[in-house]
């Protein structure tokens, strides 16, 4: 997975103000014309803010009303904003804020304070600062909903979604989103103006991985293309560049991308969108391999976001300057970003996923693999956070919209009731016969459930009676009986080397059915049932076979537990497949050692290395199996045993061979703790002590 940047809604309007406002002799005088010329320039704003903050200066020294006068100074504000000059903005903003705190709280005075915050919160947000910027919205809002807000109070609804959503928190995004639409429905506004909700709701889809109905807002959204303004054309075809880069479609987020550098190349004053897009595009082309591209336009957006001091868009580019450098092969160059590179105060979990993921390829190309494989299992601990923080936004998504349905089915039902009584009888002629409907239904569940269980106990009785009457045949003729009729007539043959692999074989084959009827072995009885199977394919094998054992000091192979046929199943792979038809020396080492929290235990040939077709077929049941009783085993412990197979390099020769590496933890447990019913743990420990008596 991966993490981009995303602009939020720019949503922030300046408060209109339309009233009359009076002199100290008590005659009023219209300031309509004045407020007309404000309405003008705000339509200009967005889509030429140069022009329209050149036109406010000229306009400010004839504004006589003071609430008037900062209203300009906020628009002001927001031309700084969209020009890319933060500190100019939060200056005007600051002017602002002084006045209404000095003035008194009247209506008017109250909407500009609102604005005031509004336009606070997307300076916050445009530095990451997203739970600050929530704050300054909640304000603007709950001010906007006192006071009377309309179409301001549903941009300020769009804008707390957006905070929740780059917060992470997707489930009261989408309520947010979805209760704009609601307020959106009551002010009767047109679908022209809904589509910043539209394609909010297809960010936090894309976010959930549901590109169905990400795609869907999304499309909804793109109707509107033509009648969105400047910036508003740059977060959809931005955003919906991000919903394909999330689906590895690099070459369609690269497409939307270009059109959306193409669209802010003619506006110079959107130059944050510009270089936004450059840092998206530079990444794309990073993951198609294409450096040349991607050192191009992440060495063009870097100088500007240093310039605005805009540490989270660093800490994003300074991420794809490592994995550039390492991809040129320039690993000093790559070290040195990596000491160079700046840390933000706040970090998304997929950016710091990407990050995680290029410095595992950094410190596997410094053979630093301790830390490569840190990395490696803190972005498998990310995923499987993002992936339950996920299923649990849906929950929670799913909860709220329920709720809200609820209250609003509440309030028709009121309504109802106070128009017409009659409707309330009907109401609860229909509840009384759905509840007669649902109790024929659960007591037709309750019958079928009944049948269903004799049923089951039928045929539970069936399996049993079947199972004693073929452990009834099994019994006659006893699996030690025949070993030792075998025994009898090997002992009379002559031969003594054949006698000798005869009667390994019938240890092998005794060892292995005790072994199916456990879970675990000792160590040492594992290697025990290897050394005889080794023993028996030496013929094959031999005269340039060699098998090493290695097992650690601190490690006693009569305490420590180790799945059945751990060892055995690799072993049995590397002869079978690498050894058998390898010419010149073959090798076998079986290696076991302590790391204190875990045991680690390695089964590595030089046949040649893992390959997908080889001399001698097989049908990999015995990995399969070996595989699932792992992750059988694994879900029930906390800490997992990780199997790992891959090619290695041999030491001190020039061959390839292939490693199977188990790490088994040292307090893995092989009991399986949920199952409660008492037959089952009579049988366990009834084949524990069985086991006990062989061992002693």
């Amino acid at each position: 997975m991966a993490c981009k940047l995303h602009l939020i809604l720019y949503s922030c309007i300046v408060v209109l103000c339309t009233c009359c406002f009076h002199d100290k002799d008590g005659k009023a005088h219209s300031v309509g014309a004045e407020v007309r010329m404000i309405e003008q320039l705000d339509s200009l704003l967005e889509a030429d803010p140069t022009r329209a903050l050149s036109r406010m200066d000229s306009l400010l020294p004839h504004l006589t009303d003071s609430v008037l006068y900062y209203r300009g100074i906020v628009f002001k504000a927001k031309a700084y904003m969209l020009m890319s000059q933060p500190d100019h903005a939060d200056r005007m903003l600051k002017m602002a804020g002084r006045f209404c705190q000095a003035s008194k709280q009247d209506k008017d005075v109250l909407a500009l304070q609102a604005s005031v915050y509004n336009m606070e919160g997307n300076q916050l947000a445009r530095q990451t600062k997203f739970d600050s910027a929530r704050v300054k919205f909640l304000k603007a809002y709950h001010l906007y909903t006192e006071n009377g807000g309309g179409i301001r109070r549903f941009n300020i609804m769009l804008n707390l979604a957006d905070a929740y959503l780059r917060e992470g928190y997707y489930d009261k995004a989408s309520l947010w989103y979805h209760n704009s639409l609601a307020f959106a429905d009551s002010l009767r506004l047109p679908e022209t103006q809904r589509f910043s909700a539209y394609y909010g709701l297809g960010q936090v889809y894309m976010e959930l991985r549901d590109f169905t109905q990400c795609d869907a807002y999304y499309d909804r959204a793109g109707k509107f293309f033509e009648s969105m303004k400047p910036f508003e054309k740059h977060i959809y075809l931005n955003n919906r560049g991000n919903s394909y880069y999330f689906r590895q479609d690099y070459k369609t987020a690269l497409k939307y991308f270009r059109r959306s550098l193409a669209y802010v190349s003619l506006h110079p004053e959107m130059e944050y969108e510009r270089n936004l897009t450059m840092v998206n595009m530079g990444e794309v082309f990073l993951l198609m391999n294409q450096t040349d591209s991607a050192s191009y336009y992440l060495s063009r957006c870097y100088k500007f976001f240093q310039k605005v001091d805009n540490n989270s868009a660093l800490y994003y580019i300074d991420t794809q300057l490592i994995e550039l450098a390492l991809k040129e092969g320039n690993l000093p160059l790559a070290r040195k970003r990596l000491d160079e590179a700046v840390v933000p105060r706040f970090v998304e979990p997929n950016m710091v996923h990407i990050r995680n993921r290029y410095l595992q390829h950094y410190f596997e190309e410094s053979k630093d693999f301790r830390q490569a494989y840190y990395y490696q299992r803190e972005n498998s601990r990310i995923d499987d956070s993002i992936r339950s923080e996920r299923i649990k936004m849906r929950a929670q998504e799913a909860a709220l919209r329920f709720q809200r349905d609820s209250t609003l089915m509440h309030k028709e039902i009121l309504i109802q009731q106070a128009e017409n009584k009659v409707l309330l009888l009907h109401e609860w002629l229909y509840v009384g016969g759905l509840i007669i409907l649902l109790l024929i239904v659960a007591a037709g569940t309750w019958l079928i459930y009944r049948k269903r269980k004799r049923s089951m106990e039928e045929l539970k009785m069936r399996t049993a009676i079947t199972s004693l009457r073929l452990k009834n045949i099994r019994n006659r003729i006893s699996p030690h009986f025949v070993f030792n009729v075998l025994s009898r007539e090997i002992s009379s043959l002559k031969d003594k080397e054949s006698n000798m692999h005869l009667h390994e074989l019938i240890k092998l084959i005794r060892r292995n059915l005790e072994l199916t009827e456990s879970m675990t072995v000792t160590l040492a009885d594992e290697l025990d049932f290897v050394r005889t199977y080794i023993g028996l394919e030496e013929r094959v094998l031999q005269p340039d076979f060699e098998m090493h054992i290695d097992i650690s000091p601190s490690v006693d192979p009569e305490k420590v537990e180790i799945p059945v046929m751990l060892l055995q199943i690799p072993v049995e792979n590397a002869v079978k497949h690498a050894l058998v038809d390898k010419e010149g020396k073959r090798m076998l080492w079986i290696e076991v050692k302590d790391c204190k929290e875990y045991i680690e235990a390695v089964v590595r040939d030089n046949g040649g290395g893992f390959r997908v077709s080889t001399g001698s077929y097989g049908t990999g049941t015995g990995m399969k199996v070996l595989a699932q009783t792992i992750q059988l085993l694994n879900s029930y412990n906390r800490n997992p045993i990780i199997m790992t197979i891959n090619n290695v390099k041999i030491e001190g020769r020039e061959e390839t061979g292939c490693e199977v590496k188990f790490v088994i933890p040292v307090d893995y447990s092989y009991l399986l703790r949920r199952i409660k019913r008492t037959n089952l743990w009579r049988r366990f420990t009834e084949r524990l002590s069985l086991m006990t008596k062989k061992a002693q």
